[in-house]
Parts: C-alpha cells; sequence; structure tokens
C-alpha cells in the first residue's frame, strides 16, 4: 500500500512557475513507476508527464518543453517543475503510483493522491 500527498499548488499568473510536491508514504517508494495527471473543470483525467524507477520520462505534447518531472528515492517524492504556466494549464494535479506500469494509462496506475489545485490569471 502506498499513500501519495500531493503539495505546491496555488495561483500563479501567465508565464509563472510552480513546482509540485508528492511525498509517498512506505519504504519501496523507488520500486514504483510515478505519474503526474490533470483534471479541469468538465474534463476527464489526462495524462501529464510520468517516471520512470530507472529515471526514464515522458511527457504530454501539451506540457512537453515546460514542465519537468523527477524524482528523490531518498526523500520517497517526486516532483512536477511547471514553468511558462498558461490559463489552459488550470486543474487538479493529482500524483499517482504504478508498480509494473510506465506510461500514460490512466486505468493502469495502482495509487493516487487527493490532488492540488493550480490555477494559472490570465
Amino acid at each position: 500500500q502506498v499513500q501519495l500527498v500531493e503539495s505546491g499548488g496555488g495561483l500563479v499568473q501567465t508565464g509563472g512557475s510552480l513546482r509540485l510536491s508528492c511525498a509517498a508514504s512506505g519504504r519501496t517508494f523507488s520500486r514504483y513507476n510515478m505519474g503526474w495527471f490533470r483534471q479541469a473543470p468538465g474534463k476527464e483525467r489526462e495524462f501529464v508527464a510520468a517516471i520512470s524507477r530507472s529515471g526514464d520520462s515522458t511527457y504530454a505534447d501539451s506540457v512537453k518543453g515546460r514542465f519537468t518531472i523527477s524524482r528523490d528515492n531518498a526523500k520517497n517524492t517526486v516532483y512536477l517543475q511547471m514553468n511558462s504556466l498558461k490559463p489552459e494549464d488550470t486543474a487538479v494535479y493529482y500524483c499517482a503510483a504504478a508498480r509494473s506500469y510506465y506510461g500514460h494509462e490512466r486505468a493502469r496506475y495502482d495509487y493516487w493522491g487527493q490532488g492540488t489545485q493550480v490555477t494559472v490569471s490570465s
């Protein structure tokens, strides 16, 4: 069982930056592939970025070049650095963990956090 707690959301102006953190419980964090997803009002939850156990990463086209996912296994934490933010990035951002999957498919993640709100004003 893994518990995930996101933090770092908030209100930022267009062009600004935020760094989200996701702290995981347990001593097996390094064995999980991790992902970030987001859900805007009235829309489905969508993939943002993922990082594998070995540190490989992949991104949605909409955030490529602006967002960076990273992990610190010693701190049981995964991060999402978000730069050049746009109003369309406004959403609740969720952290997720997968035992044996690495990628963009939401249904294949095993554990989810409660989410953190990111609002980008124009």
